[in-house]
C-alpha cells in the first residue's frame, strides 16, 4: 500500500469543507460587463463571474478560481480577434483547433473560443500528426491553439496546412488582476442555434465525421444533467478521462462548471493517484467520480495488488461509502461482474448511463432508485426515444413503432412487449449536424426527425437495455439474432476470462459464427471444449461460441472501446464485416 495512504488512517474522518468566500464582482469603472440575456443558451463561461472566486479546477499547475479562467479566456479571445483582423469581436463560427493538456490551458482554449464567436475543436493529444491534420483540414479550422508542451508536435502540421498556429503561455502562477478585464463589454449574441463544437467520431466505418453541436444542444445536456444527478455547487469531481469526447468534455467538465463546483484535474489516469484521491483528507475532497469500464478494471486490480488487509478494505469501503456521492460508468458496456465487484469494494452500484456523441447523454439510471444491472435506465430530462423495427413493406420511408419513452415514462406498442429494434432519439441535445457532410446528415435521420442511433434496444423490466451496435453487436446466425454484448456479460462470469470481446465471422453455412476473442489470468489456460461446456448452462446453444481466440490484450481506445471492425480484419483478413 502507498505510503501516502497510511496518513489517512491517523486522521479524523474529513469534515465537510468550510464555506467558500463571497462570489467575486467586479467593482469601479473598470469592471467587467456580460451583455446577453441568461435565456439564449449562452455558455458556461457567461455564469462564471458570478461564481467569482470559488474554486472550479484544480491541477498539476495549481488552483483556478471562476474568475481567473474568466479573465485568462478573455484575453485570450482577444489575442484571437486579433489575429483573424476582427474588431467586432465575432469571428461568426470560425473554427478554432486546440490541443492542450488536462489542465486549466484546455478551459481557456474553449471559452476563449466561444467568447471569439467561434466554434471549438477540442483535438486528442495521443493522435498521430496525420490524424491531427485530417482534423485540423477537415474542419477547415481558422486557427490552431498550442498548449503548453504541444507546439513541437501541431507546429510542422499547422505549417503544412499554413494554418496559423498560437502558442499558449503556462498557466502556473498567471493569476490576472481586476484591471486586466477593463471595461469592456462583450458582443451580445443570441447564442441558440450557433455552432459550438465539432467533437470527431471513432471513424468505425469510415473517416470519422466532425459532429457539429450548437451551444442550445450542450446546455441541454448539461442542465438535463445537473438535474438528473443533482449537481450542485458543493460537488468536486475527480477529472482523468480524455478531452475530445462528450463523456471528458460535457459530462466530466462543463456540468461542475455550470453549478459553480470543483473539478480535480489528473494530467493522465493513474490507479495509485485516483484512490488517493478517493481516500484523501485534503481539501478539496472527490465526491463524484465518472469513468469508463476499462478504468474501473484496472483501479481493481490495484486494489487487489495493494489492499490486502481486511482493516484496510473495510476503511477503503467506509470511505467511499460516506464520502463518495456518485459513481458514474459509461462509454462502453459495462461488465455485470464488474459492476458487482466494483459494489463489494466501495459499497457503490455503479450508475450506468447511455449517450453518443451526435445526441450527448439520453438515457441514464436512477440517482436514488434502485439500478438495474447492465441497463441503461430511462430518458433524461426533454429527450425523447423509440424503438423501431424496419416496415416490412419495401421502399417504405415509415417504420414500425414498438415503444416510446421521455422522462415521464415510456408506452409499449400491444404486441411488441420486450421485442428488440433501433433506438432512435429526439430532442433539444440532438447534434445540428455533420460537419461539411449534408448528404450524410440527412440520411442519420428519418424523414419524420428522429436520429437513428444504429444501437439494437429493448425496453424491459421498466429500463432500456442496449444489445449493441446494430452493425457489429448484432450476430445473425442461422436465422437468429444473437446480441453480442449479451454473449461478453456471461462469458465474463468465467473464472479464468478477464477480458473478452464478442465478433460475427462470416461464415457460408451459418451467415455468421459467433467468435469469442478472450484474454485469460496469469496462469490460466482455457480449451474451446472447457469454454463450450462452461457456457451451455448459460446461453443459448446458438449464442454459444464456436470458435474461441486467445490474445494477451483486446486492443482498447481511450474511452474503452474495442472497434471490433479492426479485430475482425486482424484476424480473419479479407473478410467483409456485415452491414446494419
Amino acid at each position: 500500500m502507498p505510503p501516502r495512504l497510511l496518513v489517512a488512517f491517523g486522521r479524523r474522518p474529513w469534515a465537510l469543507a468550510a464555506c467558500p468566500p463571497a462570489p467575486w464582482r467586479p467593482q469601479g469603472s473598470r469592471a467587467l460587463h456580460w451583455a446577453a440575456p441568461p435565456d439564449r443558451s449562452a455558455p458556461v463561461f457567461t455564469r462564471a463571474l458570478a461564481f467569482g472566486d470559488r474554486l472550479a479546477l484544480v491541477d498539476q499547475h495549481g488552483r483556478h478560481t471562476y474568475r481567473d479562467l474568466y479573465l485568462r479566456s478573455l484575453r485570450l479571445a482577444r489575442e484571437l480577434c486579433a489575429l483573424r483582423g476582427c474588431t467586432s469581436g465575432d469571428l461568426g463560427e470560425e473554427r478554432v483547433s486546440f490541443l492542450c493538456a488536462n489542465d486549466a490551458s484546455y478551459v481557456v482554449a474553449q471559452w476563449a473560443t466561444w467568447m471569439s464567436g467561434a466554434v471549438a475543436v477540442p483535438l486528442c493529444r495521443k493522435h498521430p500528426p496525420a490524424e491531427l491534420e485530417y482534423f485540423i483540414q477537415d474542419s477547415r479550422s481558422a486557427l490552431v491553439l498550442a498548449g503548453p508542451g504541444f507546439e513541437p508536435l501541431l507546429r510542422p502540421v499547422a505549417q503544412k496546412l499554413d494554418v496559423p498556429l498560437l502558442p499558449l503561455p503556462p498557466t502556473e502562477g498567471d493569476h490576472p488582476s481586476a484591471e486586466s478585464g477593463d471595461n469592456e463589454v462583450l458582443p451580445e449574441r443570441d447564442w441558440r442555434d450557433r455552432g459550438a463544437m465539432i467533437i470527431y467520431t471513432s471513424g468505425t466505418t469510415g473517416r470519422p465525421k466532425g459532429v457539429l453541436s450548437t451551444h442550445h444542444n450542450i446546455r441541454a445536456v448539461v442542465t438535463g444533467l445537473v438535474r438528473a444527478w443533482a449537481w450542485s455547487k458543493d460537488d468536486v469531481i475527480l477529472h482523468v478521462l480524455p478531452l475530445h469526447h462528450v463523456h471528458g468534455v460535457i459530462n466530466k467538465l462543463l456540468c461542475p462548471l455550470w453549478v459553480g463546483a470543483t473539478c480535480v484535474m489528473l494530467p493522465e489516469f493513474s490507479p495509485q493517484q485516483v484512490w488517493e484521491k478517493f481516500l484523501s483528507c485534503e481539501s478539496p475532497r472527490v465526491n463524484v467520480f465518472m469513468a469508463v469500464p476499462t478504468i474501473y478494471a484496472k483501479l481493481m486490480e490495484y486494489y487487489d495488488k495493494h489492499f490486502t488487509q481486511p482493516h484496510v478494505r473495510d476503511f477503503v469501503r467506509a470511505v467511499c461509502e460516506e464520502k463518495i456521492r456518485l459513481m458514474v460508468s459509461g462509454s462502453a458496456a459495462l461488465p455485470v461482474p464488474v459492476l458487482e465487484r466494483w459494489q463489494r469494494i466501495t459499497g457503490h452500484t455503479l450508475l450506468e448511463r447511455y449517450g453518443m456523441t451526435e445526441i450527448g447523454m439520453a438515457l441514464s439510471n436512477p440517482l436514488h432508485a434502485t439500478r438495474l444491472p447492465g441497463s441503461v435506465g430511462t430518458p433524461l430530462p426533454g429527450v425523447q426515444v423509440r424503438i423501431v423495427s424496419e416496415s416490412p413493406q419495401q421502399d417504405s420511408s415509415q417504420y414500425v413503432l414498438h415503444a416510446e419513452g421521455s422522462e415521464e415514462g415510456t408506452q409499449v406498442l400491444p404486441g411488441f412487449a420486450e421485442k428488440e429494434g433501433e433506438l432512435l432519439v429526439r430532442g433539444p441535445s440532438v447534434f445540428r449536424e455533420y460537419w461539411d457532410r449534408p448528404a450524410e446528415t440527412r440520411s442519420a435521420f428519418t424523414p419524420d426527425g428522429w436520429f437513428k442511433t444504429g444501437d439494437t434496444a429493448v425496453f424491459k423490466d421498466g429500463a432500456y437495455w442496449i444489445r449493441g451496435r446494430t452493425s457489429v453487436d448484432i450476430i445473425k446466425s442461422g436465422g437468429y439474432k444473437i446480441s453480442a454484448l449479451e454473449v461478453e456479460r456471461v462469458l465474463l462470469g468465467h473464472p479464468s476470462i478477464t477480458d473478452v470481446a464478442v465478433i460475427g465471422v462470416p461464415d457460408m453455412t451459418w451467415g455468421q459464427r459467433v467468435t469469442a476473442v478472450v484474454t485469460l489470468q496469469d496462469g490460466h489456460s482455457l480449451s474451446h471444449q472447457e469454454l463450450k461446456a462452461w457456457a451451455r448452462d448459460s446461453l443459448a446453444p446458438y449464442a454459444v461460441p464456436s470458435e474461441l481466440l486467445l490474445v494477451g490484450e483486446l486492443p482498447r481506445n481511450q474511452m474503452g472501446k474495442v472497434n471490433k471492425k479492426d479485430l475482425l480484419r486482424h484476424f480473419y483478413p479479407g473478410q467483409q464485416a456485415p452491414g446494419p
